[in-house]
């Protein structure tokens, strides 16, 4: 009778253990649980049935079915395409997308961009590359190579606008697409690079000939400066020599001494102050002069006279001067 009750005693207990793994597992069916910018796809039977958002749900076992767990973060992918510019250059693109399911639910669930994200598109990445690709080389060819590089966001501007519309059909919305790279072939960038090169070399030396002109203009104007300046002093010098000669022949005159001799009191005091300077400033040069005052006042001609010889110029005849004394007669 023990024997009995011990075997019933277990049969009991992996009776309850099936029935306990039978209620989990038809729980687990029942309850489950959304995460948080995730929407779950539930179909009844192989067909569509709803959407449910984050949180705790419920649903009917062997009936309802969870088809699909959607995200709805915002995504990347990266792709790299070629295309020829107007002057035919091919480059290489490399491309980024930025993109996420539709946030927009719609009147009804089959307008959600949840339901058309799974039921309407199989690959939405390689679709997406495709329409991102057409419109590229679509758009390049209209510029050269250097407005590819100079209105590249503009570019990726139209590109994102056009594909974004594409997408929006399919239950995506294509936040941005950048151009992060433009690749170029060898000998292109090195041409490019020998001529910015040129060009960087022909500035320089336009600003360095720009800047020697410069230099030269303000030399010239400095120096004229300083000629005026220099003009502007002997011209005072000679006027205030001009006045002092004039004091002085009208300090002598008034002494009662006629003009001739004023004059050549001037010059002789004139010529002896000449003299005393030349002998005070110890140079090595010879020069020679007559010994006689009376004969200074002749050397001017006679250097005049040596020019116009040495010219070919025949000089002046003398006037004759009368022999006094014996010599006369």
């Amino acid at each position: 009778m023990e024997f009995f009750t011990f075997f019933d005693l277990f049969d009991f207990l992996v009776t309850t253990i099936i029935l306990i793994v039978i209620a989990l597992f038809f729980l687990r069916g029942i309850f489950f649980v959304v995460k948080q910018q995730h929407a779950v796809i539930i179909e009844r039977f192989g067909k569509f049935h709803r959407i449910v958002p984050a949180g705790f749900h419920i649903k009917i076992p062997l009936i309802d079915h969870r088809a699909a767990t959607v995200s709805l973060r915002t995504m990347k992918n990266g792709f790299d395409i070629d295309a020829k510019t107007e002057d035919n250059v091919t480059i290489g693109l490399e491309v980024s997308a930025q993109y996420h399911v539709s946030y927009e639910r719609g009147a009804a669930p089959e307008d959600s961009g949840v339901y058309k994200s799974y039921y309407m598109l199989q690959e939405p990445v390689a679709q997406m590359r495709d329409f991102i690709t057409d419109a590229l080389r679509s758009s390049i060819p209209m510029y050269t190579l250097d407005e590819v590089f100079a209105k590249k966001d503009d570019i990726a501007q139209d590109v994102n606008a056009t594909v974004s519309e594409q997408m929006s059909n399919y239950g995506f919305t294509l936040v941005s697409t950048l151009i992060t790279r433009i690749a170029l072939p060898a000998e292109v960038e090195d041409s490019m690079n020998q001529i910015n090169a040129a060009q960087r070399t022909k500035a320089a030396a336009q600003d360095l000939a720009e800047a020697d002109r410069i230099r030269r203009v303000t030399e010239a104007k400095a120096e004229a400066e300083a000629m005026e300046k220099a003009g502007e002093g002997i011209a005072n010098q000679r006027k205030a020599i001009a006045i002092g000669i004039k004091d002085s022949l009208e300090t002598i005159q008034e002494t009662g001494v006629g003009n001739d001799e004023a004059n050549q009191l001037f010059m002789f005091t004139q010529w002896t102050e000449m003299m005393n300077e030349y002998a005070r400033s110890g140079r090595a040069s010879t020069v020679v002069l007559p010994t006689d005052f009376k004969q200074s006042a002749s050397m001017f001609e006679q250097i005049v006279t040596a020019h116009q010889v040495e010219d070919g110029v025949q000089p002046p005849a003398q006037p004759k001067r009368e022999r006094r004394g014996k010599d006369a007669k």
